[in-house]
């Protein structure tokens, strides 16, 4: 039984990369600010069973904050869209193996008092991200589970981009390394952990859940440790004629202050202040969901309700996740050998 779903573990460990191979040139994932595993809970497929899941995330926000209080002294733009894609396989009923990665599009940050603009695109980082379900119980229609997962991001792209810029007396170009936000990736390996606990009705067409997210953060080679990232999230979803979904998510984030390394602390120079870093904030986020022959087209908005952050800052403003998602499985052929047997 081990060997078999060892043999298993391997399969789809090539065919992922295998598949994925065509969209080295859209590739990303988790990096600042993104949505790490999709941003949505995550249990178990089922046994032989794949999935392909790909999103565009759009942000876009004018809003900046000093504490819990907006600021109209500072002003800041940022903006950035992004595409995600999960490949994903039930390698057991209990596990599931799952590659993520991205490609940013787009990601700008304007300082128009300054009279600067930084902006970069590319790949991301690839997320190694399995999941197993620890406790299964289904009784009088309700099911509940237990899943908890375990994950390694390896950082793929750019975490030094720099920008161009033009000496106004002398029309020389020079450039500026962008700030850590608007860098396709953080060039850290960091250890991804996760938890959920699942409650479905059955006769209801009603599950409830919560999630937990942490994402400990390693060190680059700049020097630069990225502040740890939390979040909780409870879940209520409700289906509708068997493919119409309407969930409801409270969402709370943290994320610590970003650590540099003694001697860049003491002798670098940066285009960003370390201490304007880490925040706190709630979230209410909406989804809608079509369901048909294995597929789900999805949709979803980020609407602050609280946010604080250290010093002054770009706040959460607009955030909208467009998706689709298909699931099937995979058949299994008879071999004469096995027909001998």
């Amino acid at each position: 039984m081990k060997i078999n779903t060892i043999r298993k573990a391997i399969l789809i460990i090539v065919a992922s990369f295998a598949i994925s191979g065509s969209l080295w040139a859209q590739c990303c994932g988790g990096s600042n600010g993104s949505p790490i595993a999709g941003g949505s809970s995550q249990g178990v497929l089922k046994e032989n069973q794949f999935e392909i899941n790909t999103s565009f995330q759009f942000i876009n926000t004018n809003k900046s904050y000093s504490g819990d209080t907006p600021d109209t002294v500072s002003v800041y733009k940022y903006s950035s869209s992004y595409n995600y894609t999960r490949f994903a396989y039930g390698v057991t009923k209990n596990l599931t193996f799952s590659l993520e990665t991205g490609y940013w599009f787009n990601k700008t940050e304007d300082e128009p008092d300054k009279k600067l603009s930084f902006t970069s695109k590319g790949i991301g980082d690839l997320i190694i991200f399995p999941r197993y379900n620890v406790f299964y119980l289904e009784k009088n229609h309700k099911r509940t589970e237990i899943t908890i997962g375990l994950g390694f991001k390896i950082p793929l792209g750019k975490f030094n981009d720099s920008t161009s810029m033009i000496e106004p007396f002398s029309g020389q170009k020079y450039y500026i390394t962008n700030p850590v936000a608007v860098q396709p990736t953080s060039g850290s390996h960091d250890l991804i952990f996760y938890a959920l606990l699942s409650r479905s009705y059955s006769f209801y067409n009603l599950r409830l859940f919560a999630n937990m997210l942490y994402v400990k953060k390693g060190w680059n080679q700049l020097g630069e440790k990225m502040g740890d990232y939390m979040s909780v999230g409870l879940f209520a979803g409700k289906t509708f004629y068997e493919k119409l979904g309407i969930t409801m998510q409270l969402k709370g984030e943290w994320i610590a202050k970003m650590q540099l390394n003694k001697d860049v602390a003491l002798y670098g120079i940066q285009s960003y202040d370390p201490l304007a870093t880490g925040s706190r904030k709630i979230l209410f986020v909406p989804q809608l969901s079509y369901s048909f022959n294995g597929f789900t087209v999805y949709a979803l908005s980020e609407i602050p309700l609280y946010q604080y952050v250290n010093k002054t800052q770009i706040g959460s403003q607009y955030l909208t996740t467009l998706g689709l998602s298909y699931r099937f499985m995979r058949t299994k052929k008879t071999c004469a050998v096995d027909e001998v047997k």
